[in-house]
């Protein structure tokens, strides 16, 4: 593999984003339906037609939209629990800090509509099993996809958590601005920001930052130099310098336009899914092109997305590569991935297609067997729904194990005797 030098730039988003609000409203209803429906099955709860609460029922695809001074949340589920959708909008809209109409947005008086409705039966029996029954005796061949899709999964050794510099400082720099923020250090800041980064790379290697953009949403009083200022010295200097990448030679921008008072819902709309890439590899790595946030795991646009993490993420941690891309994919109703795919762009230290033999021998890639390994049915979507799905250090954040970087040393070893 021929060497090369670049440069790559990845962005990030506040939780104060139109776009990310979105993706937590949606995530918190996921998390109160599952919580409900879990606390119903503990207690033996049967509905009128004799249907007991069971988390393994439950079925979510929500939507958010929001614009100015509106929230409006649609799709379909299928659960027993009822939730309080209009709180969990408002409890969320406030948790991310846009509590007063000066902010642009106040989780008090915002109108919020719920046109949610109940799930399609012809994608219930996909996943249900009507289709899905290869073998009768095996229950977790019982679980289809959720929808038909490819899903793309990333590991570089570029950064400790195994994921691209890029998109990893983008991701903290937009965290400690809300930080900073929420903790009263800069007083002036309100919920809306985005991040972006640009590195150098010499020999596939990041080796310093050239660029950084930082806007931030602000108060009508506050100058430009004073923003640039703090920007530097609260938010760009304290993540640069834990990282320990170069960076005082980049070309520094903030608030580049001069002036970001408007921002949130009633600067731009808002819609679950629009920040994929944010959520992701920050373009270093390909996306199948679905959404995660508002999902249930039977949907394999997040589950399978997850899984490709986590068996990338394993095979760059047991040294089989340098950088390490899975793609799976899958037909709606069928347990069976219909493809797995390696790519170590020339980095492996076997040939993928070895590595690829250890992934499908040691990994069980059915949608039921995803949601079994690394727990899905529970609570834990909401705090995914912004600074990130992957690459952050999370008990709850089952896909960045590595518990399986023995299993895929052996399984290639015992492949080369």
């Amino acid at each position: 593999m021929a060497h090369k030098n670049y440069l790559f730039t990845s962005e990030s988003v506040t939780e104060g984003h139109p776009d990310k609000m979105c993706d937590q409203i949606s995530d918190a209803i996921v998390d109160a339906i599952f919580a409900k429906e879990a606390k119903l099955q503990q207690q033996g709860y049967v509905d009128a037609d004799g249907t007991p609460a069971n988390v393994d029922n439950v079925r979510c695809a929500i939507e958010t939209f929001t614009t100015t001074g509106t929230v409006v949340v649609m799709g379909e589920v299928r659960t027993e629990a009822y939730v309080d959708v209009q709180k969990i909008v408002r409890d969320t809209v406030s948790k991310i800090g846009y509590t007063r109409a000066k902010y642009g947005f106040d989780a008090e008086t915002c109108g919020v509509m719920n046109l949610i409705h109940g799930q399609s039966p012809d994608i219930a029996q996909g996943v249900d099993g009507t289709f899905a029954r290869s073998n009768d005796n095996d229950e977790i061949d019982k679980i289809g996809a959720g929808d038909q899709g490819m899903m793309f999964g990333y590991a570089s050794d570029e950064t400790d958590v195994l994921m691209p510099m890029p998109i990893y400082l983008a991701q903290r720099l937009s965290e400690r601005l809300a930080e900073v923020r929420k903790n009263g250090s800069l007083t002036y800041l309100r919920p809306d920001g985005k991040t972006q980064v640009t590195v150098r790379y010499e020999d596939d290697r990041p080796v310093e930052v050239t660029a950084i953009v930082v806007s931030t949403q602000h108060a009508a009083d506050v100058k430009l130099s004073q923003i640039r200022e703090d920007m530097i010295e609260h938010v760009i200097r304290p993540v640069l310098d834990a990282v320990g990448i170069s960076w005082r030679g980049a070309t520094i921008y903030v608030n580049p336009t001069g002036r970001f008072v408007v921002g949130g819902p009633m600067g731009d709309t808002g819609l679950t899914g629009r920040k994929i890439i944010v959520d992701t590899y920050g373009g270093m790595g390909r996306h199948g092109g679905g959404a995660f946030s508002g999902k249930d795991p039977t949907k394999v646009d997040r589950s399978a997305a997850y899984a490709a993490r986590w068996v990338a993420k394993n095979v760059v941690a047991a040294g089989l590569a340098h950088r390490c891309e899975i793609e799976l994919a899958y037909a709606i109703g069928v347990p069976q991935p219909v493809s797995i795919s390696v790519d170590t762009f020339g980095t492996g230290s076997v040939d993928d297609s070895v590595i690829e033999a250890a992934v499908q021998k040691v990994f069980d890639l059915r949608p039921g067997a995803i949601i079994r390994d690394l727990r899905l049915r529970r609570p834990i979507y909401q705090k995914t729904a912004a600074y990130g799905h992957f690459g952050r250090e999370d008990p709850d954040f089952t896909w960045e194990s590595t518990d399986r970087v023995g299993e895929l040393k052996s399984a290639v070893a015992a492949m080369a005797k």
